[in-house]
């Protein structure tokens, strides 16, 4: 390595070192670490937002300190004029702390209503796509603990059962690739401190100030919320009990498949004895997705209102053929419940 690299490398290192060594930094990378292993690739997702440069803080810092390696990337929508020259503008910022961040454009029409939404799965579909790329299995995202309660009001709106409420845990799957969120324990405030102090600036998305978005109405409504009483901790305390709940439901529903199920992997179909269907509705409910998941090989569950009503007749009909849901073919003989792929 030459000698100006070397330097370079040592400055970096001692800039990062002195960061570290505030306690409001270190407290937070104390528990990030915890969540990051170094036997991993990760790609880590910047929006140029004070939480994601701050992902991008720690990493950096994770990579000097245990010689790990991380891939960075900045989705440019192409939603906003003015998205480029800030996609440009991610790029010098991260160069302060001698990160090189990779911008990939989202190309192809736009979308005109459910504009959010859309860029979401654009955004992961990118995001999963540059994973393949650079062989990792690992997209770090800059999720915080204010994104959990505006999560949980947006999905109560939409009708979502407890599971859709507790969704965004620390980690979920993007068909094989592992989605974490080491940065949950704090807020957005925390994460803006870190961000001003090591890079003085950060990104200013105008359509976070855009009341036409559903979320952005929900962020308002948080604030106004607190006013009631509903402050930050009580609300993450609901969550958590919440989620303590779904997590015994899960258990239960992983017990119900491994004891009145059996798969027959070669033939790619599941029977389900009678004693399957003798537990609370939405025992039966979740094992029953997972099964139709796995044998229809589906990313997404079916909706729950047509796999209620795929219990419901399962439970009565006494024979049933030729019924369908999720990529799977139902099929009852006297008591049993035979379910294969619909593409054979």
């Amino acid at each position: 390595m030459k000698k100006k690299s070397l330097n370079v490398k040592k400055i970096n290192h001692s800039l990062l070192n002195n960061f570290l060594n505030q306690d409001s930094i270190r407290v937070v990378f104390k528990k990030f670490k915890t969540k990051i292993s170094t036997n991993e690739n990760y790609l880590v997702a910047v929006s140029g937002g004070p939480d994601s440069l701050a992902l991008a803080f720690l990493a950096k810092c994770f990579e000097n300190k245990y010689n790990s390696k991380f891939n960075y990337c900045h989705i440019d929508h192409k939603l906003r004029p003015e998205s480029s020259k800030e996609a440009l503008k991610v790029v010098r910022i991260l160069k302060k702390i001698n990160i090189n961040c990779k911008v990939i454009k989202w190309r192809g029409k736009k979308p005109k209503s459910n504009i959010q939404s859309i860029a979401r799965l654009n955004r992961y579909s990118l995001l999963a796509k540059e994973c393949l790329k650079i062989k990792s299995k690992n997209i770090l995202l800059a999720h915080h603990k204010d994104d959990l309660g505006e999560n949980f009001f947006i999905r109560m709106l939409r009708g979502s059962g407890l599971k859709g409420l507790v969704s965004m845990g620390e980690s979920s799957k993007l068909n094989k690739i592992n989605c974490i969120r080491p940065l949950l324990d704090f807020n957005k405030n925390e994460l803006k401190r870190i961000s001003l102090k090591v890079f003085s600036t950060f990104i200013k998305d105008s359509s976070n100030f855009d009341n036409s978005f559903k979320r952005i109405r929900i962020r308002n409504l948080l604030q106004k919320l607190k006013l009631e009483g509903l402050d930050e901790k009580k609300l993450n305390l609901t969550i958590k009990n919440l989620t303590n709940a779904n997590s015994a439901l899960d258990y239960y529903s992983k017990k119900n498949i491994k004891d009145n199920s059996f798969f027959d992997l070669n033939n790619n179909r599941a029977v389900l004895n009678k004693n399957f269907f003798y537990q609370p509705k939405e025992i039966i409910l979740r094992s029953l997705t997972k099964i139709i998941q796995k044998i229809g090989k589906k990313y997404y569950p079916p909706r729950g209102k047509s796999a209620c009503n795929l219990i419901d007749e399962l439970k009565v009909s006494p024979k049933l053929k030729n019924m369908t849901l999720g990529g799977c073919l139902f099929k009852k003989v006297n008591e049993t419940i035979i379910i294969s792929s619909e593409r054979g």
